[in-house]
C-alpha cells in the first residue's frame, strides 16, 4: 500500500502522461485533417488544370476545321459546366461522346495528330494503313508511359528484394537482338543499293519497289524500339540501377514514339541512314551485351569504349547526311530534317557527358591509385595484400 504522501506524486505523473497522449492524439488528428484537405485541395487542382488544358487544346486548330474536335470542344464544354472532383470527373469526359471512352479518345487523338503533322510534313503515308501498331498512335503512347511508370515503381519496387541473375535470359535476348540488327542493317542496305538512292537527299516516292522493302525494314527497326525496353526492365530486376540514367531513359522513351511519327509520315527516303548506322551499331552493342553475360568472357570485353565512340560518330555522320537535305533539298519534308538534327544534337550532348563521366574520370582516378600505389612502394611497402583483396572482390562481382 502507498501512503497517501506517495500517492500524489504517481497520480500527477499519471495525470501529466494522460494529459501528453491526449494531446498527441489530437496534433496526430490534426496532421492526418491536415494532410486530407491538402490532398483535396492538390486534387481538385490538378483535375481543374486539366480540363482547362484540355479546353485550351481542343479550342486551337491548326488550318483547317476538325468536324470531331468542334463537336468535342462544345459537348465538354457543356458536360463539364460543374466543378470537377474525383468522382465526377471521368462522367464528364466520357459525356463528350456516344462511343466508348477508349474508342473516343484514340480517335480524338488520331484525328489531332493527323491535323497537326498534315500541315507540317503532308499526308500521312497510306503505304503503312493497316499496319500493326501504326494505325492509331495510342498504343505507342501507352507503351511509352507504362515504360515510364516501370522506371519509376520498379527499382522502389526492387528495393527488399534480391536481384535476380537473368543470366541465361539475357544470353538469348542479346543475340536476338543482335540477329535482329544485323538482318536490318544487311536488307537497308541492299534496299537502298537497289533504290539507287541518294546520299545527299532522297524522297520517299522514287524508289520504286525498293521503297516497300526499306518500309518493311524500317517496320521492324520501330518494333525493335519496343523490344529495346526490355534493356531497362533487366536493369531493375538485376538491381543495376545505377544504369538506369537520364540518358538511358530518354533514348529509350523517345526513340520509339519518333519512330512511330516516322512510320506514318516518312517511312522511307532520306529516313533510312540514321536507322542502317545504328542497326550497325547495335550488332557490335547487343553482341558485347551477351557476351558480358557470361562471366568467363569479361575479361576479354575491353572494346566498350568504342561502342560508345561508334555512337557519337553515327550522331555526327546522320547530322551530316540529314543537313544536305537541307541545303540541296528535295521532295523530303524539310520540317522532319530540322527535327532530327535538333534531335541528334541533344544525343550528343548526353553521349558526351555520358563518356567523359565513364572513361574519362575512371582513367584519371586510376592514375591516382597508380601513383599512390608507386609511392608505398617507395617507402618500403608492397600493395600485394590490397591487389589482392581487389582481385578477390572482382571474381566475386563476376560470379554475381
Amino acid at each position: 500500500m502507498c501512503s497517501a504522501s506517495e500517492r500524489g506524486p504517481l497520480v500527477l505523473n499519471l495525470a501529466v502522461k494522460r494529459a501528453s497522449a491526449l494531446g498527441n492524439e489530437r496534433k496526430r488528428k490534426g496532421r492526418r485533417q491536415k494532410c486530407v484537405s491538402v490532398s483535396d485541395a492538390c486534387a481538385g487542382t490538378f483535375l481543374k488544370t486539366l480540363r482547362l488544358c484540355f479546353y485550351l487544346f481542343m479550342s486551337w486548330k491548326p488550318s483547317g476545321t476538325n468536324s470531331i474536335r468542334s463537336s468535342a470542344w462544345g459537348c465538354v464544354r457543356d458536360a463539364a459546366s460543374e466543378d470537377p472532383t474525383p468522382e465526377s470527373f471521368p462522367v464528364s469526359i466520357c459525356a463528350v461522346s456516344l462511343q466508348t471512352k477508349v474508342d473516343y479518345i484514340m480517335e480524338l487523338m488520331d484525328k489531332t495528330i493527323n491535323s497537326y503533322f498534315d500541315v507540317w510534313l503532308g499526308p500521312r503515308d497510306p503505304r503503312v494503313k493497316g499496319w500493326l501498331l501504326l494505325e492509331n498512335y495510342t498504343p505507342t503512347f501507352i507503351f511509352s508511359a507504362l515504360y515510364l511508370l516501370i522506371v519509376w515503381l520498379g527499382p522502389k519496387y526492387m528495393r527488399n528484394k534480391q536481384p535476380f541473375s537473368c543470366r541465361g535470359i539475357l544470353v538469348i535476348y542479346n543475340l536476338g537482338l543482335t540477329l535482329l540488327s544485323l538482318y536490318m542493317f544487311y536488307e537497308l542496305v541492299t534496299g537502298v543499293l537497289e533504290g539507287g538512292y541518294n546520299f545527299f537527299c532522297q524522297d520517299t516516292h522514287s524508289g520504286g519497289e525498293a521503297d516497300m522493302k526499306i518500309i518493311r525494314v524500317l517496320w521492324w527497326y520501330y518494333f525493335s524500339k519496343l523490344i529495346e525496353f526490355m534493356d531497362t526492365f533487366f536493369f531493375i530486376l538485376r538491381k543495376n540501377n545505377h544504369q538506369i540514367t537520364v540518358l538511358h531513359v530518354y533514348h529509350h522513351a523517345t526513340m520509339l514514339n519518333i519512330w512511330w511519327f516516322v512510320m506514318n509520315w516518312v517511312p522511307c527516303g532520306h529516313s533510312y541512314f540514321g536507322a542502317t548506322l545504328n542497326s550497325f551499331i547495335h550488332v557490335l552493342m547487343y553482341s558485347y551485351y551477351g557476351l558480358s553475360a557470361v562471366p568467363a568472357m569479361r575479361p576479354y570485353l575491353w572494346w566498350k569504349k568504342y561502342i560508345t565512340q561508334g555512337q557519337l560518330i553515327q550522331f555526327v555522320l546522320t547530322i551530316f547526311q540529314t543537313s544536305c537535305g537541307v541545303v540541296w533539298p528535295c521532295a523530303f519534308p524539310q520540317g522532319w530534317l530540322y527535327f532530327q538534327i535538333s534531335y541528334m544534337i541533344s544525343l550528343i550532348i548526353l553521349f558526351t557527358n555520358f563518356y567523359i563521366q565513364t572513361y574519362n574520370k575512371k582513367a584519371s582516378s586510376r592514375r591516382k591509385e597508380y601513383q599512390n600505389g608507386s609511392t608505398a612502394i617507395a617507402n618500403g611497402y608492397t600493395n600485394s595484400f590490397s591487389s589482392l583483396e581487389n582481385n578477390v572482390k572482382q571474381r566475386k562481382q563476376r560470379k554475381d
